[in-house]
């Protein structure tokens, strides 16, 4: 039917058809007004509350496990600042980055989208291309396009959002690039970047490449600023502030974020591997589909009741329960196998009748310890703890008198 009426439609009117856009009266009046649909009231005085406005820059973050897309804003302190969350209907895949076309994973990285990537005319509502394939994925022979983040709630690779959260979502992008923002950054990551989310993905095959992706993270959260990045040797490498003040930030954080690491490792803590049968989606719509209500199209539904399942690798070690203080109280008792050892206190004791070691006499090792040592055994000497407890370490001081005793 397409070739035997292209002679008679403009070639936007054919475009249209191909992409199986309406030409009904009206219907461009309609998509027009969905993508010019301004920021919601609430929305907006949530903004003027953190200090920031509908033309400031903006940015995003994703996060796959925990199925959220988070709004950030420039205040006027020049700092970003959280302004909302939006839960995501549906994405595919596994955890871990995009590595082909056709594969279904929703891509993991830093992304950038400029005004040309909004999409008006989407089949899905509204959407715009998330920017992939970007530097690092193509130096890792990254194939596919059209990652987009879209409405209704049905993923092939996307963040699939339903229509209208996109609406608000894609208004947010629009206004800020209008008052001036030439791309904002799309920050997309397996889960949040804890350092207890690390530990627990320690032995997952992606590790190396998420550790980069949290220096990112750890970065933006330090200075509150978009995350310069380039591509390095196929890593992601990451501009320094350019404020002194800013990059020590970074590294109090990166340092501390890897103490809670090893501290967490260290201390039993399970690691796990997060397997999907194709994606996931964030407990809000779940709840609703669980009511009856009907979130239109939904790709592979069956699928996400195995969504999110945890097999243990390494599991945790249990760190011993503290001792009740009745009980080691009951250990340290006088006359309980575990009290002050008789063995010392008998040599603290005896010690005290040995002539003054610091007198001018001379007291060596080797002619005053071991008669300690025998006095001990014998079984003399009197209870310490009636005069106190005397504590005596050996010093071997060359500059005076070699292996004389010294009070501690």
């Amino acid at each position: 039917m397409l070739p035997a009426i292209a002679g008679q439609l403009s070639r936007g009117a054919i475009l249209a058809v191909a992409l199986g856009v309406s030409l009904l009266p009206g219907a461009a009046g309609a998509q027009n007004a969905k993508a010019e649909a301004p920021i919601p009231a609430a929305t907006l005085s949530l903004m003027a509350s953190k200090g920031t406005s509908a033309s400031a820059p903006v940015l995003f973050r994703a996060y796959k496990k925990e199925s959220e897309i988070e709004v950030w804003k420039k205040a006027a302190g020049g700092r970003f600042v959280h302004v909302k969350t939006f839960p995501i209907c549906r994405w595919s895949g596994q955890l871990g980055p995009k590595r082909k076309n056709g594969d279904r994973q929703t891509p993991e990285g830093f992304y950038s989208v400029a005004k040309s990537q909004m999409n008006p005319n989407s089949r899905y509502y509204l959407s715009f291309d998330v920017g992939y394939p970007n530097a690092f994925d193509r130096a890792h022979g990254g194939t596919g396009s059209a990652v987009m983040v879209h409405g209704v709630c049905s993923s092939m690779g996307c963040f699939a959002m339903t229509d209208q959260v996109v609406g608000e979502i894609y208004a947010i992008a629009r206004d800020a690039l209008a008052g001036g923002q030439a791309a904002f950054q799309f920050q997309s990551y397996p889960f949040r970047m804890t350092a207890a989310n690390m530990a627990r993905h320690r032995t997952d095959p992606n590790i190396a490449f998420w550790r980069q992706l949290k220096e990112g993270s750890d970065r933006f959260e330090a200075t509150g600023e978009e995350v310069q990045v380039t591509v390095e040797a196929g890593r992601y490498a990451f501009t320094p502030a350019k404020e002194p003040a800013k990059e020590r930030a970074v590294a109090i954080r990166r340092a501390a974020e890897e103490a809670r690491i090893a501290a967490l490792v260290d201390d039993g803590a399970a690691a796990v591997r997060t397997t999907y049968s194709d994606g996931g989606q964030n407990a809000f719509w779940a709840a609703l589909a669980s009511k009856g209500v009907s979130l239109g199209e939904v790709s592979r539904p069956e699928a996400l009741a195995y969504a999110g399942q945890e097999v243990v690798v390494i599991p945790a070690r249990r760190a011993p329960a503290p001792v009740p203080e009745a009980i080691w109280a009951g250990w340290i008792a006088p006359g309980s196998g575990l009290s002050f050892d008789p063995v010392s206190a008998r040599f603290v004791a005896a010690y005290e009748r040995v002539p003054d070691p610091f007198s001018d006499s001379p007291a060596t090792y080797a002619d005053t310890l071991p008669r300690l040592v025998r006095i001990a055994l014998a079984g003399q000497g009197s209870d310490p703890a009636a005069r106190g407890e005397a504590h005596w370490a050996y010093a071997a001081d060359p500059a005076t008198q070699p292996g004389r005793l010294a009070q501690r």
